[in-house]
């Protein structure tokens, strides 16, 4: 399955939300210290509802330590300013799919990382500034999942399609 990685995340309902998403599909979910809250925040508890358990969360003090968790993956950077839209790129299981903070974006020192294979956009229309950091992400590991064919999903669970 792939890796979710929110580097510098600053908004705790976004991380909670990443949480369920990790849990729904089965990726792990990575958080690049410094975060902009406790991992405790009531906020990202709530967002993430009771999905903790299921998620794989993995913490790194660093860019550094994430660099150095992430060999071997390839890592995606999603970015307005790349040219390739996302799901014009054929994703591969292990990939790293990177995000920046809610305001700024992934930094260009990590955009220019040659560990960086790819750099990717979600298109909006002109004149938009950003997505929401957990839509953006949910957006990307679902054309992920799907391009590998929704490997380890399974047939509907009930009625109700958000719960």
């Amino acid at each position: 399955m792939f890796r979710l990685v929110f580097v510098e995340p600053q908004i705790p309902p976004n991380t909670g939300n990443a949480i369920r998403l990790a849990a729904a599909v089965g990726c792990e979910l990575h958080l690049v210290r410094p975060l902009g809250f406790e991992l405790s925040d009531a906020r990202l508890r709530r967002a993430g509802l009771d999905y903790h358990e299921f998620a794989t969360l993995v913490v790194h003090d660093d860019m550094d330590a994430a660099w150095k968790a992430l060999e071997g993956s390839r890592i995606v950077a999603f970015t307005g300013r790349a040219e390739t839209i996302y799901t014009d790129f054929a994703y591969a299981d292990g990939d790293a799919l990177m995000f920046g903070t809610e305001r700024t974006g992934l930094p260009d020192a990590v955009l220019t990382d040659p560990r960086v294979r790819a750099r990717v956009r979600i298109p909006m229309l002109p004149g938009r500034r950003s997505l929401n950091l957990a839509n953006a992400a949910a957006i990307a590991v679902y054309e992920a999942w799907r391009q590998q064919g929704f490997v380890g999903a399974g047939g509907p669970v009930g009625d109700a399609l958000f719960t």
